[in-house]
């Protein structure tokens, strides 16, 4: 491997987080993590920007080294990730200036920040909106991990990401954030009931919810009308498009990798097997400042697809007074192995809230450069709009 990718966390034990004292459990919020990043809890290989820290989360950067894989794979409880890659690598690819990552492939690639948590902080990972938009895969791995996406609490220790183009191949190059990290003091989440209570007090979809419904969170529906868009409902990736650089933003025309899809006086929709969908939701998202909010996978009770890879809500987003009033859930969505129906008023995920430990200094809308306040149907940042 790479000196670079070798970098291990310094032996001298970390701070224990400082000012970090949140009260109870939840998710750090943003003024949170910046004083895990002073303490030297989270540090870089290259400084961490302010713009890294997002309301509930911090990007995660590549690094530039990218090592083509023959597998996907987890380390497991007595190897670290740089012992499989030792074992299971093909050939180390220079990303500094840009590379390609090809549709099909597996790759690695060591990240830029790395941890010395303190006790009882742990952490979960997700694409950031704008990869799981062109369908790439994307999961963090830790040494030692047995799962992917998952910090164990108190980690210390290189992060690195699995990335694994499954319908556009992509151009990327070291500093590319394609994934993001939440960390979380504790384990308690928020239950049914808790959930009816927070939609009562802040309205968190514009409908009413069914307090009987077999959903732990908040569920969803897809639109089936395209009132808000001249009947269109959504779209589907066109194979063997063009590259995607993911640092172009507005630059590609939607029509050369997207087709387009209308609603139908039927109010339904067929998904055809591995085939690649952009839908949106019927529902009006609504995440409070000092709550955050989870798609959750699909499940297998519900059909045999999967609606949102990129499944992070941000404090702040769609909420009235940041300035997102109106926004949608937008849904990436593939059926597995056999053609699978979707009609008006089925539930096709569920948002799980949960609340921070403290409201944080930043929310998500315009004013923080957020790309997707206001959304309706929405391609990736990395398109023009659609006419």
């Amino acid at each position: 491997m790479s000196e670079q990718a070798s970098v291990l966390v310094p032996e001298q034990e970390p701070s224990d987080g400082g000012a970090v004292k949140p009260s109870g459990t939840g998710i750090l919020p943003s003024h949170a993590i910046r004083e895990l990043v002073r303490s030297k809890a989270i540090q870089g290989v290259e400084d961490i920007p302010s713009d890294q820290i997002q309301p509930a989360s911090i990007d995660l950067r590549l690094g530039a080294t990218a090592y083509r894989l023959r597998a996907s794979f987890l380390p497991g409880s007595k190897a670290t990730v740089e012992d499989r890659i030792r074992q299971f690598g093909m050939h180390a690819i220079d990303i500094t200036d840009g590379a390609v990552l090809e549709v099909g492939c597996v790759y690695i690639v060591p990240l830029l920040e790395y941890l010395a948590l303190p006790p009882r902080v742990w952490g979960l990972a997700n694409p950031k909106s704008s990869t799981g938009r062109i369908d790439v895969l994307t999961r963090l791995i830790t040494d030692y991990a047995e799962v992917f996406d998952k910090v164990k609490e108190g980690y210390h220790g290189r992060l690195y990401a699995e990335i694994a183009p499954r319908t556009f191949s992509v151009v990327v190059r070291k500093g590319s954030r394609l994934s993001q990290l939440r960390l979380r003091r504790g384990t308690e989440t928020l239950s049914a009931a808790m959930h009816h209570r927070l939609h009562e007090e802040y309205r968190l979809v514009d409908r009413d919810l069914d307090k009987k419904g077999p959903f732990k969170g908040i569920p969803l529906t897809v639109d089936m009308q395209g009132e808000q868009t001249d009947g269109l409902l959504g779209f589907r990736a066109r194979q063997h498009a063009d590259l995607i650089d993911v640092e172009n933003i507005g630059y590609y025309d939607p029509i050369d990798y997207w087709e387009p899809i209308f609603a139908r006086e039927h109010k339904h929709l067929i998904l055809n097997p591995g085939d690649f969908y952009i839908l949106a939701s019927k529902e009006a998202v609504n995440v409070p400042p000092q709550y955050a909010a989870e798609m959750v996978a699909y499940d297998t009770l519900i059909g045999e697809f999967r609606v949102h890879y990129a499944g992070f809500f941000d404090p702040g987003f769609g909420f009235a007074e940041s300035g997102g009033a109106g926004s949608r859930a937008v849904l990436e969505v593939r059926s597995h192995e056999v053609p699978f129906l979707v009609e008006e008023d089925q539930v096709v995920g569920s948002l799980l809230y949960d609340k921070l430990t403290d409201v944080p200094d930043k929310i998500y809308g315009t004013r923080i450069g957020s790309s997707y306040q206001r959304q309706g149907l929405a391609l990736s940042k990395h398109f023009k709009s659609y006419d």
